[in-house]
């Protein structure tokens, strides 16, 4: 689960996914009624007022996590949940063009494939950046990596720490 096989490039990639989730998730909480509460019971998301800051504390832990690479595979599961719902309820309205199942389409000046691709970019950007993650970790800049690198103590009582292998 910490073991990682990313290069150290990978920083860059959990920089921008934590940044963007951990903002997201602290805007849901200082403007509730634009971004939080408010806006889960305008597209429709059942028990908005439980859902909204439940879905910005999870975002605000996630994003946190994975910008310090600690339990990255782990805090990129609830997080690909959270953007996966975000698409399905505000994404797919667009592309059809009308209300499904309980979620409400946005008012747009247009809607279909392209609008849907275009108001959706950054989502199924954050989705794909997640998967990346949950499949090579964290890299060897991480919490996880500092983790991962210490064995289990010796029968003298002291740790081994075996010898940097970064890439």
């Amino acid at each position: 689960m910490l073991a990682t096989r990313a290069p150290r490039s990978v920083k860059l990639l959990r920089l921008a996914v934590g940044a963007i989730f951990l903002s997201e998730g602290i805007q849901k909480f200082l403007f509730p009624e634009l971004l939080g509460v408010g806006r889960f019971t305008r597209i429709g998301i059942p028990f908005p007022e439980v859902m909204g800051p439940f879905v910005g504390a999870v975002e605000i832990v996630g994003g946190a996590l994975i910008l310090l690479g600690c339990l990255t595979r782990l805090a990129a599961i609830p997080l690909a949940i959270d953007i996966s719902v975000a698409i399905i309820s505000t994404k797919i309205p667009i592309l059809l063009g009308h209300d499904y199942a309980c979620f409400h389409v946005a008012k747009l000046a247009r809607y279909g494939f392209w609008s849907m691709a275009s108001e959706g970019r950054t989502d199924f950007l954050m989705l794909s950046g997640l998967f990346f993650l949950l499949i090579v970790g964290a890299g060897p800049w991480s919490v996880d990596a500092k983790f991962a690198g210490r064995k289990a103590p010796t029968g003298d009582g002291s740790a081994h720490m075996p010898e940097s292998r970064g890439r």
